[in-house]
């Protein structure tokens, strides 16, 4: 998979009491973004029971640069880290922009894949491994 990029619609859930975007709701964009990444892949739901797979999160991390309003267009996108060779534990990254493309936030997960029966630590299949391989690189933070 090449570039990847979602837009994101801000709901009156993710405001907190300063009028801007609240902290957690940065996570559940991530989380959403890395789940379409998967389904955009082939990896949804179906398949990934059907092989008994599931990615979990070891770390996850934000650094907030600059506020987002309840106006603002927001996008993300994901980017590898470092991966091992075998696929099996992964660093992503996320940087989210405004509707000025400015860098608003950039969020690293370290994560890896589990077996959803054996509740395990487990290699993914090559198809998967190759999807996440296959992504820009992104391994460091910027603030652009």
């Amino acid at each position: 998979m090449k570039k990847f990029e979602k837009n994101i619609e801000l709901r009156w859930s993710d405001i907190d009491q300063n009028n801007h975007v609240r902290h957690s709701a940065y996570y559940d964009f991530g989380a959403y973004a890395r789940i379409q990444c998967f389904v955009e892949a082939g990896f949804g739901t179906k398949e990934m029971v059907a092989q008994s797979i599931g990615p979990i999160l070891f770390k996850e991390e934000c650094s907030f640069i600059r506020e987002i309003k309840p106006e603002d267009h927001i996008r993300i996108n994901m980017l590898k880290g470092d991966i091992r060779k075998d696929g099996s534990r992964w660093v992503i990254h996320h940087e989210l922009f405004n509707q000025n493309d400015e860098k608003v936030a950039h969020i690293t997960v370290h994560g890896a894949w589990m077996d959803t029966e054996l509740r395990k630590l487990k290699s993914p299949t090559a198809e998967l491994a190759l999807a996440f391989d296959d992504l820009p690189v992104g391994n460091y933070y910027r603030r652009d």
